[in-house]
């Protein structure tokens, strides 16, 4: 099985790939950057040679790295600056990606800001569209389901398909599915049945095809609560059995699994994925 963590990158880029083969990691996820800021540290040769050297020597395989836009960004904003600089850090993202040789970046979907879904989804389209013109075609964007946080969009299984299949060229765009957000959406995934239901939903709707890294997370937050705060796996709102489905689902499709969970005096990183590899 492929599974991992959101790694730091603290000191340099190539660090990610250390910190990621000391915790056992088989798949695992950068931020590329700074992710509360705008302004983007330009990647030096040596650490773009330095990453690559490392990843090569890993036994991690490169489909199984991913990196994660920055915060501030919001691709489904109403007003003309935001808008602007957000899609400008979209493709520098996309193009950092690329030089990385990292294959996969996730994208959060963003606030139309009270101006409606339709408005917000025609932003959305419009800013991934451009940003696919615009890079080279050896990174996908993958678009992250949302809690259903009030003025979202992309929680729902649905909108989150219609969003997705208007976005051309097709082979640049998939889906990273996050069960936290699914769940605190209303999909129900507590029970091996509910589970399996929510992940027929999914799969009629948006296609497992389009499904290239899942964030498995529990959830603090009841279901369909629209808050999304993270657990430690099996000790959540969702539980061990729901989440033992989902892994052996996706290990059964090959998808790599990112944990993006709490540390704290219950459990740290490494204790998460023991948890994982024992539920599978």
């Amino acid at each position: 099985m492929q599974v991992g963590l959101h790694v730091s990158i603290s000191g340099s880029i190539d660090k990610s790939v250390d910190n990621a083969e000391a915790m056992g990691c088989s798949a695992f996820q950068i931020f590329t950057r700074n992710p509360r800021g705008w302004a983007a540290k330009p990647l030096s040769k040596d650490d773009i040679t330095s990453f690559k050297e490392k990843l090569v020597a890993s036994k991690i395989d490169r489909f199984a790295t991913v990196a994660h836009m920055p915060y501030l960004p919001n691709l489904s904003s109403p007003e003309d600056d935001p808008f602007a600089k957000s899609l400008n850090s979209l493709i520098d993202e996309i193009k950092r990606c690329s030089k990385l040789g990292i294959p996969y970046l996730v994208a959060h979907l963003g606030s139309h800001k009270g101006t409606g879904d339709k408005k917000g989804i025609e932003k959305l389209v419009k800013a991934f569209t451009k940003a696919a013109k615009e890079t080279a075609d050896d990174v996908t964007i993958l678009l992250e389901n949302t809690a259903g946080q009030k003025n979202s969009v992309g929680s729902d299984f649905e909108q989150l398909a219609s969003i997705l299949f208007q976005l051309k060229p097709e082979k640049r765009f998939g889906v990273c599915l996050d069960t936290c957000h699914a769940f605190a959406a209303g999909y129900d995934l507590r029970t091996k049945k509910a589970a399996a239901l929510t992940l027929e939903k999914f799969g009629k709707a948006v296609g497992f095809e389009q499904l290239k890294i899942v964030h498995l997370n529990d959830s603090k937050g009841e279901i369909g609560c629209n808050i999304d705060r993270h657990e430690h796996i099996g000790l959540g709102q969702i539980g061990e059995i729901g989440l033992a489905h989902v892994i052996k689902f996706t290990n059964s499709k090959n998808i790599p699994i990112i944990l993006e969970t709490p540390i704290d005096e219950r459990r740290d990183d490494l204790g998460n994925i023991e948890k994982v590899k024992e539920l599978a």
